[in-house]
């Protein structure tokens, strides 16, 4: 076959091979949009469910008022008493793993080098993040209440929370952490920084903003657990203030109580107390999107 006969029956082939792609790429389009519908469409309809069943008693009273005093069938109430309680086990949980954490993943990716207590620590990690939230529950139970003998509390159910966020913050950390340029910290080394000083002045920074999201991951998956808090905070209808004495109510125990009740008022206090959980956690989202934004390494800060 000569160059010209070639020359005048590659066009056909070309264009028979771009139309195949086409058809495989539009194909695999399709498959992609699909995945993503299927993804969104059960996340809109439980937002929808909880917002258009949650806004009948999304008011005043409801946010200020507790439970103390309202009968099973009584009218009225609210979860301020909840609300205090998530608040402050969640903040609580997070000044516990989040020091933990944080420093966990800079010994893997500084120090570690793959060693035997390096691996060790992996490994507990991953065991750790497999770990059911009512384990953590009964082993707080089982320690800090029945062996040493503490009451039930706010901190109680704020360190099992926390046995739940660390390998969540370790991971993401770490993996914000490998993400660093080694020539960021090569460049430091050269300048003769040393080495704790270019962790907390260029790996850090660096990584802030990744660790943030990795830390609030791990804030939205304690925020709603329900079974450590039962087994470690127990029950109130009162306002308590003090995380360190006595039973202290959290919004997914609150949400539990009112929709065990046969009612249609506590169902109702239930659906906005499952509003009022999900507008905290993207509250807490949204200060922690700000806070990364405001601290970002390209806003010269």
């Amino acid at each position: 076959m000569t160059l010209q006969q070639e020359a005048a029956r590659r066009p056909r082939g070309v264009q028979h091979i771009s139309t195949g792609r086409r058809v495989k790429d539009r194909f695999v389009q399709g498959l992609v949009y699909l995945a993503f519908a299927m993804a969104v469409v059960p996340l809109v309809s439980v937002l929808w469910l909880v917002i258009s069943n949650g806004l009948a008693r999304f008011d005043l009273e409801f946010m200020t008022h507790s439970m103390r005093g309202i009968g099973a069938r009584d009218a009225g109430g609210g979860a301020y008493h909840a609300i205090i309680g998530t608040v402050e086990q969640v903040l609580l949980a997070s000044a516990i793993s989040v020091p933990i954490g944080l420093l966990t993943a800079i010994y893997l990716v500084e120090y570690g080098n793959g060693g035997r207590l390096s691996r060790a620590i992996s490994f507990f990690v991953d065991v750790m993040t497999g770990v059911p939230s009512v384990v953590a529950g009964l082993f707080i139970l089982a320690f800090w209440i029945l062996f040493l003998g503490m009451p039930y509390s706010g901190w109680a159910g704020a360190m099992a929370l926390s046995i739940l966020m660390m390998p969540t913050v370790v991971r993401s950390t770490e993996e914000m952490l490998r993400l660093v340029p080694a020539d960021l910290r090569e460049a430091s080394y050269a300048l003769g920084v040393p080495k704790w000083r270019t962790i907390m002045k260029i790996v850090l920074p660096t990584a802030f903003t990744g660790i943030v999201t990795g830390v609030m991951l791990a804030v939205a998956r304690v925020a709603g657990e329900t079974a450590p808090i039962l087994l470690t905070v127990f029950f109130t209808d009162s306002i308590n203030n003090d995380p360190f004495s006595g039973p202290q109510m959290g919004l997914p125990l609150y949400v539990f109580d009112q929709a065990a009740r046969p009612n249609d008022t506590a169902i109702d206090r239930a659906w906005t107390g499952a509003l009022t959980l999900i507008l905290i956690v993207m509250l807490l989202n949204l200060v922690a999107r700000l806070i990364a934004w405001w601290r970002a390494p390209a806003k010269g800060r």
